[in-house]
């Protein structure tokens, strides 16, 4: 299954949020969606989740409109939006009636999902009994339970200790093998480097940069090595300016060029104890920076 965003366009009055987005992704694999704070992220899944329509343009499911009476939507909100003085169990099975579920597939589901994150055991308790990682749980399962094709996944780690961080790991890796359509709306960008083939970032409601995260690194040019070595310090010293030191520790080389890079590395490894040695390539944070850094 294919999801594809093809030139939307929406105006809230006189300003103008999106700007002709387009990009698709495919099930069984997660796709990023970056941008600052007003790029038009939300805006776009709000258009996607069918909660309002896009002034032009269209939202297609394997090139077809998409039809919301058969393909459901899971969202996992940045701001929770659960009942803090209701039961659990009553609240997860109203959600999962809204999705269309019948009352015991709805409770059988949700038993399940209870079962998976170690929560039974708060079955029959109040929301705000629960720490808010737990109550992260439970609102997951609201996005899980009617067993959408889409998932929705807006800054789903924010908040979360690294225990919580893995249980959420473990089952959205589940959903990708699954075959879903997961897409991840996040401004933590290791996560997004962990799960994402692809990514498309927004700047002033326009997709500025787009496609498999490995081609968008491999394009940048190799004209910098990354060195690990006890004799870092040394390097650095006889090397000269074209040596830095990273946080870490480890050696950053400016090449005068691509070209320079196989010799550079005989030279060091037969010169001094290398550890490591290998071409520097940005992180995700580096290549947002650069593309999302001036809002348009």
């Amino acid at each position: 299954m294919e999801l594809e965003l093809r030139n939307l366009q929406k105006n809230f009055g006189q300003k103008e949020v999106l700007k002709g987005i387009s990009f698709s992704t495919e099930g069984g694999k997660a796709f990023g969606l970056l941008g600052r704070n007003g790029a038009g992220k939300t805006t776009s899944i709000r258009i996607i989740m069918g909660v309002f329509p896009a002034d032009s343009g269209e939202v297609l499911i394997d090139g077809k409109p998409i039809d919301y009476n058969k393909i459901q939507i899971g969202y996992l909100p940045e701001e929770r939006g659960l009942y803090p003085k209701k039961k659990i169990i009553d609240q997860l099975v109203y959600f999962a009636l809204l999705k269309n579920m019948d009352y015991k597939s709805a409770v059988k589901s949700v038993d399940y999902w209870l079962n998976r994150l170690g929560m039974s055991e708060y079955r029959n308790k109040r929301l705000d009994t629960l720490s808010k990682g737990n109550q992260q749980k439970i609102q997951l399962i609201t996005t899980l339970a009617h067993d959408p094709q889409i998932i929705i996944l807006d800054e789903p780690f924010s908040g979360l200790d690294p225990v919580n961080a893995m249980v959420l790991k473990d089952v959205v890796k589940e959903q990708i093998s699954k075959g879903k359509i997961v897409l991840f709306s996040s401004h933590q960008m290791n996560y997004i480097e962990e799960f994402c083939d692809k990514i498309a970032i927004l700047n002033g409601g326009k997709v500025v940069l787009q496609g498999e995260l490995y081609d968008i690194k491999r394009n940048y040019v190799r004209d910098k090595l990354i060195v690990r070595s006890e004799n870092a310090d040394r390097i650095v010293k006889e090397l000269g300016k074209c040596c830095s030191l990273t946080d870490t520790g480890e050696v950053k080389i400016q090449l005068s060029s691509e070209e320079e890079k196989q010799n550079m590395m005989k030279i060091l490894t037969e010169k001094y104890d290398i550890d490591e040695i290998k071409v520097f390539e940005p992180s995700l944070n580096d290549i947002f920076v650069e593309y999302a850094g001036n809002q348009g």
